[in-house]
């Protein structure tokens, strides 16, 4: 669960513009903070939550408790099995993404707060989505899970320091697919 959104996941929550969003923050409406430094507004969990009763806003997508996932592969086969693996954990909100432009699109649209990423991708490698990813200060609290099978462990050390927060090794096991994503959703 989130304590702090942009005005972009606000909008998505409360189902309606980032401008509608931007206006009521800045006319005082909406209570949050500018990010030091930059024009970015955060708005803390509380203080959307009374936004929303406020507005008589339904409250049931902040408060559905799944954590989003998106899931970037070009192997039907593995997406189809971790979709399936996470939707029945019933802990999880999944979407997917086939190639690294998908991914961008995806991630602009969904919010996750988490993506499990192929390393190799039809269009583009994992550690240029990853380092695309976290240089966007829109992005920075989305963790990073790189997922393959042909990555040599110097590669593995490069996408840890191009941000990603994990890495599992194809073909994995589902319990340490779910362990190792609930371990990375806990960090700071």
């Amino acid at each position: 669960m989130k304590d702090l959104y942009t005005t972009g996941e606000a909008a998505e929550i409360c189902r309606v513009s980032q401008q509608t969003i931007i206006r009521c923050f800045d006319a005082g409406r909406l209570e949050g903070f500018r990010v030091p430094g930059s024009r970015f507004r955060r708005i803390p969990r509380q203080s959307l939550v009374k936004f929303m009763k406020d507005n008589k806003i339904p409250l049931d997508a902040i408060e559905s408790g799944k954590r989003k996932v998106l899931i970037v592969d070009d192997d039907a086969e593995i997406v189809e099995l971790i979709v399936d693996v996470l939707e029945r954990d019933g802990r999880f909100e999944t979407k997917t993404a086939s190639s690294g432009y998908e991914a961008g699109m995806a991630t602009e649209k969904f919010r996750p707060e988490l993506i499990l990423l192929d390393y190799m991708l039809p269009d583009v490698n994992g550690n240029i989505v990853c380092q695309a990813i976290k240089s966007n200060p829109e992005f920075e609290n989305i963790k990073i899970i790189i997922v393959s099978g042909v990555v040599k462990q110097d590669e593995i050390a490069q996408l840890l320091k191009s941000g990603a927060e994990g890495f599992i090794r194809k073909p994995f096991d589902v319990t340490e697919l779910t362990g190792k994503i609930t371990e990375v959703l806990m960090m700071k």
